[in-house]
């Protein structure tokens, strides 16, 4: 019987280097599930994208990244890029993973591993952000900078933690930003103090929607936006909105697009699935419906 070809790419500083330990078991259970591996280790920040956009599609059946969601958005970018259809499976060994939590995707090596070999393949929207992708989400303003400015050593002990630090370091630096969004169902223009546009159920882990509200391939984003508020009172509401799921709040804007543009975002910090992006006089962002093809669990 012809094995099948799979690429394992390890990102072996992500989370707390977990992956550095585990990896010959999961070289087993994706062996004993009928694929032939190679296994490539990434060397560096973007290394991944590169390396996939260079790989012959007719040669491997499955890419399967283990790594943090900057990981796999490397790899998405690469296929994305060079227009190579391949299914791909995820073992998520980063800090957060929120991405692979609304997937429930096993937080457990072994056992994503496992999910990767023999999961169902469902499809699932990308975005693209001017000619860049990601996978789940685009966001600027409060506590976005932590996402890429935390060290990496600082992620691998604090783990989850040390976002809320970084954010906090920041706090004093958050001024609102103004923009101007437009898409077919509306146009909003105002100071902001938070964005994202996104195809996940959570965003930096302070954002979490209602499960009814998201669906991963239905060709729409997500999209939250925070107003600017003008007194304490204000702010405490749209707080109170966001731990409470209720974005019906005033000062919180809140809908579904499958295409947005933003305009006066010269110089604004923005953050692609935790990797940073710079800002433009104006940048469109898309969704691709049903781009990728992913494994998750089977259905019980």
């Amino acid at each position: 019987m012809t094995e099948k070809k799979l690429l394992l790419i390890v990102n072996p500083c992500s989370g707390r280097a977990k992956m550095r330990t585990e990896l010959l078991k999961v070289v087993e259970i994706l062996s004993s599930a009928g694929f032939s591996v190679t296994v490539y280790p990434t060397k560096d920040r973007g290394d991944a994208t590169e390396y996939v956009k260079g790989i012959d599609e007719k040669e491997f059946e499955r890419i399967v990244v283990c790594g943090g969601d900057g990981t796999l958005n490397e790899v998405i970018a690469g296929l994305m890029s060079a227009d190579i259809k391949c299914t791909v499976g995820y073992i998520p060994s980063g800090t957060l993973n929120e991405w692979s939590s609304g997937l429930h995707i096993p937080k457990s090596i072994p056992k994503a591993a496992e999910c990767a070999a023999n999961g169902r393949e469902i499809d699932l929207d990308i975005g693209k952000f001017g000619d860049r992708y990601f996978t789940y989400t685009a966001s600027f303003g409060a506590f976005t900078e932590a996402s890429y400015s935390a060290p990496q050593d600082v992620k691998n002990v604090l783990g989850q933690a040390a976002y809320f630090f970084e954010g906090i370091k920041s706090l004093g630096n958050i001024k609102p930003i103004h923009l101007k969004f437009s898409c077919a169902e509306r146009e909003i223009e105002g100071d902001f103090l938070f964005g994202a546009i996104s195809n996940s159920l959570s965003v930096g882990g302070i954002v979490k929607f209602n499960e009814t509200l998201v669906k991963l391939n239905d060709g729409e984003f997500e999209v939250v936006l925070i107003r600017n508020p003008d007194n304490i009172l204000k702010l405490q509401t749209v707080i109170d909105g966001i731990i409470k799921q209720d974005l019906n709040r005033p000062g919180i804007e809140f809908f579904h697009t499958s295409e947005i543009t933003v305009t006066g975002g010269e110089g604004v910090s923005w953050t692609l699935d935790g990797e940073y992006a710079e800002g433009a006089a104006s940048v469109t962002i898309k969704n691709l419906p049903s781009a990728i093809h992913l494994t998750v669990p089977k259905e019980d």
